[in-house]
């Protein structure tokens, strides 16, 4: 999401906040909401699973499920952005 938003020019602020990402981005393309929606509850994967602790890990088939969502974005988003922006 973050690249998406670079690639446009649009700032953001220092954050992994999926739902404030998802935000920015779907008001450049609003095509991309049903897609980032459920994107918006992998923020606690960027934070609450980094270290070990008193958490629960998540279930395999949680963490299968949330790669999927992650991959679809990335998918989604790089489609929208030139061949030049691609790994």
């Amino acid at each position: 999401m973050k690249g998406f938003l670079s690639a446009h020019d649009r700032p953001f602020k220092k954050t992994h906040d999926l739902d404030e990402l998802g935000r920015a981005c779907e008001l450049l393309d609003p095509s991309l909401i049903p897609l980032l929606t459920p994107a918006r509850d992998l923020t606690v994967f960027a934070w609450e699973y980094r270290y070990p602790g008193a958490t629960d890990v998540p279930s395999l088939a949680e963490t299968r499920q949330a790669l999927a969502i992650a991959r679809s974005v990335h998918e989604a988003l790089l489609s929208r952005l030139p061949g030049a922006a691609h790994p």
